[in-house]
């Protein structure tokens, strides 16, 4: 292939076994020119969103750090407060199964005087016998 038929990034090289080959460049596809002029860094303004979030910061961590302080003073108050809760749900709770046991035994108590007795007599004849029976309530 002639030097004009290959493509701008693509560049002809020799490989170890001594072969010709085109291959992609990674570098320059020119030769170096001059160093380019330094570039001069324009000023530019700060976005809002940046200057928001910079006032915001130190408001934040102070909600923060005051919200610990608070915590740190209440925390007797609030540990005692919840052993008083934790003791008035036992209460409940022990108030509710007793309520329950007194009122399972007063209804067997109830129903149990309330209920009929009975009992059944039943006969029957041979293999297929007809069956025959008496219910007696007392």
């Amino acid at each position: 292939m002639r030097a004009e038929e290959i493509p701008p990034g693509v560049q002809e090289v020799i490989l170890p076994s001594g072969e010709r080959a085109l291959a992609y460049s990674t570098g320059p596809t020119s030769p170096p020119s001059a160093p380019a002029a330094p570039v001069v860094p324009i000023a530019q303004p700060i976005p809002a969103w940046a200057k928001t979030t910079a006032l915001l910061a130190p408001t934040v961590g102070g909600g923060i750090g005051m919200a610990a302080v608070g915590l740190s003073t209440a925390a007797p108050g609030l540990i005692a407060m919840s052993h008083a809760l934790w003791s008035a749900v036992a209460a409940i709770a022990a108030g509710g199964t007793a309520a329950a046991v007194v009122i399972g035994r007063v209804r067997a108590r109830i129903t149990a005087a309330q209920r009929p007795h009975i009992t059944q007599h039943i006969t029957a004849t041979g293999w297929f016998g007809r069956a025959n029976g008496t219910i007696n309530h007392r």
